[in-house]
């Protein structure tokens, strides 16, 4: 049962949970849902057109952190399918909490979804989009953890001209966020996941990230890395959105 959605999740402890909502509101231009959840924990990002991809999470302990929704007909199958592939199961609460065999966190849930967000434009003439969730891998877990993604999802593989380690997970057009896997070289320690953003104009974004409250953290050729206001690391791209 391959899913026909992905979702990701700014998961927030609660200190920074009103900072960082307002922040990726900002960011995406998107518009803020009702809440839902036992606890009105939960807010999805509405674009204008199409259907949300990026959602938040108000935590009730732990750490921020990053999280996806695999958007499947039957949750629970589903769940019993990654077992299978060797995930754990946290929860079943209608949707299945999950955690990947190397730790990485995901749930399986029945949202219906299918129309894919254009990027926002902005007053400055350039475009951006959240359009990727980045799977941190490292090294030593790597290959277990490439296999039961593919598997999980049914997916292939495309890798990047001109960084070998980073991979694609395919088909992604149409399927709400990108999935993307990254080798560390960093042996050991458990998977984790950013969010990485396309864009026309680079400079201009990760600018407009600064004034929204981001720190810039570092400038690679392709890609700038930033912290939210919560410390969650996330990337801003050359990729073109699409």
């Amino acid at each position: 049962m391959t899913p026909f959605w992905v979702s990701g999740f700014v998961d927030l402890e609660p200190a920074a949970y009103d900072a960082g909502l307002a922040f990726w509101r900002d960011v995406t231009g998107w518009s803020v849902s009702g809440t839902r959840g036992e606890d009105d924990e939960f807010v999805s990002l509405v674009p204008p057109v199409g259907d949300p991809h990026l959602r938040l999470q108000r935590l009730g302990s732990g750490p921020s952190r990053i999280h996806v929704d695999l958007h499947v007909d039957d949750p629970r199958a589903a769940a019993d399918r990654a077992v299978a592939l060797g995930a754990r199961e946290v929860v079943d609460l209608g949707h299945v909490v999950m955690a990947s065999p190397g730790g990485f966190p995901f749930c399986t849930v029945a949202h219906r979804a299918a129309e894919r967000a254009p990027a926002t434009v902005w007053p400055e003439g350039h475009t951006s989009l959240v359009d990727q969730v980045c799977i941190d891998v490292p090294d030593e877990l790597y290959d277990r953890e490439q296999e039961f993604w593919q598997e999980l999802t049914g997916s292939g593989l495309e890798p990047s001209p001109r960084h070998p380690e980073f991979r694609w997970l395919t088909p992604v057009d149409g399927h709400g966020a990108r999935l993307l896997l990254q080798r560390l070289d960093d042996p050991r320690g458990e998977v984790r996941g950013h969010l990485d953003l396309s864009t026309t104009d680079r400079a201009a974004e990760a600018a407009r990230h600064e004034a929204l409250g981001a720190t810039r953290v570092a400038d690679f050729d392709i890609w700038t890395l930033l912290a939210d206001p919560a410390g969650l690391a996330y990337c801003v791209t050359d990729r073109v959105p699409s």
